[in-house]
């Protein structure tokens, strides 16, 4: 009997033992960051009310008169990924809408690309360049459904600042991108309608003695870089461009913003707005912002875009690496010496590749 107890003691001490070295290995074994473990999501918009308002622009007879800045922010983002020497074989628009970014595709460059929106309206309308293949989708950006390693090139083009759960959308476009793949988007930034929300702001302090949230907040430029890095993307880059554009008055701007589809849908959005507080809104902007223009004859009021564009790639060993810590021959500190280090030029030979 004292044998077995013995034993039994044994055994029990290696069972916990065993335990505690999984329990060890498991609290330490190292968990991927995902920008969703950074950040936390937010439940800001009202994805159900934003959708009735793109369907209701979508079905205007003249929706295109009001979609300028779409279409100009359109070929710009197109206009960078012509800058990248590749022909992309699959290719995503998220948020595409009437195709505002792939209606500027060539097959030299995109060979098929598909659309995802929301609004099967859009969808219905949307423009594709010439010799590209495309496929359309009715998809939420909230919860879009690719394969793992299937799409070697994912852009969008104003419509992910609408988006409530940011991160996760930045930890799934990851994960469908093939290795080396891009994602190239951008989103309105926050100062995005500035002297629109300050008149808002002064007129309903005036007149009610308090200011409600009449303009959907807009993504900061800091968070952006933040998602791209906890997501795992490599060699980022963002940037942002600044387009104003002139309107008679400021219910222009209100009109143009709306049937554009890009009206408040935030949660905490009041129902309405008092034509007393409109009026007086309208009259700060007008003495504010207001501006003539001899040559023309005419006055007008700014409103301003703010876009934020960025660029983030899935890590491959193909992609260019950091040099390793301390490999560095020359100090920062002695940068202004720059002429004294360099003492011989070096004649480098430029390959077919280089001249493309």
């Amino acid at each position: 009997m004292a044998q077995a107890g013995i034993v039994l003691g044994i055994c029990y001490k290696s069972n916990f033992f065993l335990r505690n070295c999984l329990r060890y290995q498991s609290t330490n074994t190292p968990k991927q960051k995902t920008a969703s473990s950074v950040y936390r999501t937010m439940n800001i918009f009202d994805r159900k009310a934003k959708l009735l308002q793109k369907e209701r622009s979508a079905q205007l007879d003249d929706y295109h008169l009001y979609e300028y800045v779409k279409e100009e922010i359109g070929w710009r983002t197109a206009d960078r990924i012509f800058d990248i020497k590749r022909t992309f074989k699959n290719a995503v628009e998220l948020g595409a809408s009437r195709g505002y970014v792939s209606r500027h595709f060539l097959p030299d460059s995109v060979e098929k690309v598909t659309l995802c929106d929301t609004s099967q309206t859009h969808l219905d309308k949307a423009i594709v360049g010439d010799g590209v293949k495309v496929e359309k989708y009715v998809m939420d950006e909230e919860n879009i459904d690719f394969p793992e390693n299937s799409v070697d090139l994912l852009v969008s083009s104003l419509s992910l600042h609408w988006v409530n759960d940011l991160p996760g959308c930045f930890d799934r476009v990851m994960k469908c991108l093939t290795p080396d793949g891009v994602f190239i988007a951008c989103v309105f930034g926050g100062d995005t309608l500035m002297e629109l929300r300050q008149s808002l702001q002064l007129a309903e302090t005036e007149r009610l003695g308090g200011v409600y949230p009449h303009v959907s907040p807009f993504t900061r430029i800091r968070d952006i870089g933040g998602l791209l890095n906890s997501a795992g993307f490599t060699l980022q880059t963002v940037d942002v461009d600044s387009i104003t554009v002139y309107y008679p008055s400021a219910w222009h701007v209100m009109k143009d913003v709306r049937l554009a589809g890009e009206g408040n849908s935030a949660l905490n959005r009041p129902l309405r707005l008092s034509k007393d507080t409109q009026f007086a809104a309208a009259a700060i902007y007008e003495e504010m912002y207001g501006k003539d223009f001899p040559e023309k004859g005419s006055r007008g009021i700014p409103a301003t875009y703010q876009i934020i564009n960025f660029v983030g790639w899935k890590p491959d060993p193909s992609q260019p690496q950091p040099r390793e810590r301390g490999t560095g021959e020359v100090s920062l500190k002695d940068l202004h010496k720059i002429d004294e280090i360099i003492k011989h030029s070096v004649k480098i030979e430029l390959k077919d590749e280089d001249m493309k």
